[in-house]
């Protein structure tokens, strides 16, 4: 394992989650970042950050997306005041250029109000800085495929 590639591994430890080595080289860190729990449901926000060093292009490639998950009980009227009930499962996701932000932002895009634990983004300032310190190039990627 190279030494970048320790460096990072060890910088994470400071997050709620740290990267992994993957069987395909790349390091992945997933993390629930925050959490709303009601009446017969919860809902979830995770973080997902995947790199990989290409050692002969002095590269690291960066991918990152927020994802919403939801499970549990819901009313039958979006409002929540219809007669009946059903059971609802949902899942968004967000990916994009280093999104900017923080989730209670984010949340506000949701429609809902979460309690969150950590700003995902400065794990990416994080690797970033270690990266171009270590003398190597640092790009975001639009696709996990891409990493």
């Amino acid at each position: 394992m190279s030494a970048l590639k320790e460096r990072l591994m060890e910088i994470s430890k400071a997050f709620p989650a740290k990267f992994e080595e993957q069987g395909d080289g790349s390091l992945l860190l997933e993390s629930t970042i925050a959490e709303r729990k009601a009446f017969l449901s919860k809902k979830s926000l995770i973080y997902r950050a995947r790199l990989r060093l290409d050692e002969g292009k002095r590269e690291v490639r960066f991918f990152e997306t927020l994802k919403e998950v939801g499970l549990g009980i819901s009313s039958s009227e979006p409002g929540g005041m219809g007669p009946g009930f059903g059971f609802k499962k949902e899942t968004y996701k967000v990916t994009g250029k280093g999104r900017e932000g923080s989730v209670e932002e984010l949340s506000e895009l949701f429609g809902k109000e979460y309690k969150y634990s950590w700003d995902y983004s400065k794990l990416r300032g994080a690797i970033r800085e270690e990266v171009e310190r270590a003398g190597y190039s640092f790009s975001i990627r639009l696709s996990e495929k891409d990493v």
